[in-house]
């Protein structure tokens, strides 16, 4: 497996001719907020001072996570396979986003513990039934781990669009991201531990607890790629993999809440840059979720009290995407509008 070289986005000549197209349309500078800076953002990312968005595609891995024997999720195990069961019988929250905004959805299976058959709709990458206990072993062999990632490249690599946003699903991989928070931000164990599907305080407790018992017994998995097989989840690496293949395609790569964050965190720490081709879809009432962005020095788009995860944020961030390159391409300027500029 070869990890992409993903360079940063330097190009003073683009980025300024950028700004004038931004700041030359019919309106005061700065009017339009958080769009200015996204028209900018994939303008650089397409290399283009007239971007186009084509066949925006949502990928949402699966995978089941061996973690939840410690009691750490509200929800039972099998509650993975049968949301998968509903994302194919197109029935969840993202399916009714993604049509709504014309996305291509695909449902991947990188490790539900349960077997699906051939369907149709189902992208089969099965790692594993699940991944081991963090508690008790690492989660993945590292080959376990460089498949998942080389799977993800793969995928993206078959996309036909230039737009990617990812979404999970996994009953226990609030756990797990918390967990790989933690390792690679060093963020305390107690800031990045949230409710996840409906904790209640003392659940909360009890998982701030394995996760730190899990820290001590794995204190030598520090790096990036020791840190994802020892606390990640087969959907989390495999997000990892297809995010670094989406940017060095140039991609716009649509980032969801806590779980997607943390495969960024764990991608970034491999090619930092990867972060040049990131939209922050919205911030989730995911708790930690705020302080990842923070450490990742983000700005969502929204922050819509979203903690469902699946991809929901990115599908309803698509709109405001379009809106940033439409603005770009189609708003007059001062000149072409003959409309007199702003007195000095």
């Amino acid at each position: 497996m070869t990890i992409p070289h993903i360079p940063p986005l330097k190009d003073d000549s683009l980025a300024a001719q950028l700004e004038r197209a931004i700041n030359n349309k019919t309106k005061p500078l700065g009017s339009l907020g958080a769009l200015e800076g996204l028209a900018h953002k994939v303008g650089m990312i397409q290399q283009a001072t007239r971007p186009e968005l084509r066949e925006p595609a949502i990928l949402v891995f699966a995978g089941d996570h061996g973690v939840v024997a410690e009691g750490i999720s509200a929800f039972p195990q099998d509650v993975t396979w049968q949301m998968v069961e509903n994302f194919l019988a197109g029935g969840a929250a993202i399916n009714v986003f993604a049509r709504q905004n014309g996305c291509l959805l695909k449902v991947v299976d990188a490790g539900v513990k349960h077997d699906f058959g051939q369907r149709e709709g189902l992208v089969n990458r099965k790692i594993a039934h699940g991944t081991a206990n963090f508690a008790q072993q690492p989660a993945m062999s590292a080959q376990q781990c460089m498949e998942a990632i080389q799977c993800g490249m793969d995928l993206v690599a078959e996309l036909p669009g230039n737009v990617l946003g990812f979404g999970e699903m996994g009953i226990g991989n609030t756990t797990a991201a918390a967990a790989l928070m933690h390792r690679l931000t060093g963020i305390p164990v107690a800031d990045c531990v949230g409710a996840g599907t409906g904790l209640t305080s003392e659940g909360v407790a009890h998982k701030q607890r394995v996760i730190e018992a899990a820290m001590a017994l794995h204190a030598g998995a520090q790096d990036g790629l020791q840190a994802l097989a020892t606390f990640g989840g087969l959907e989390i690496a495999m997000m990892t993999g297809a995010m670094l293949k989406a940017a060095e395609r140039r991609m716009v790569l649509l980032i969801d809440g806590f779980i997607v964050t943390s495969a960024l965190l764990a991608a970034a720490r491999l090619q930092p840059a990867v972060l040049d081709y990131c939209v922050f879809s919205h911030c989730s009432d995911e708790s930690g979720h705020q302080r990842m962005l923070n450490f990742l020095g983000a700005r969502p788009l929204l922050n819509l009290g979203l903690r469902l995860g699946e991809g929901t944020g990115v599908a309803l961030a698509v709109p405001l995407l379009q809106a940033a390159v439409n603005f770009l391409n189609q708003m007059a300027t001062f000149e072409s509008a003959q409309v007199s500029e702003k007195s000095e």
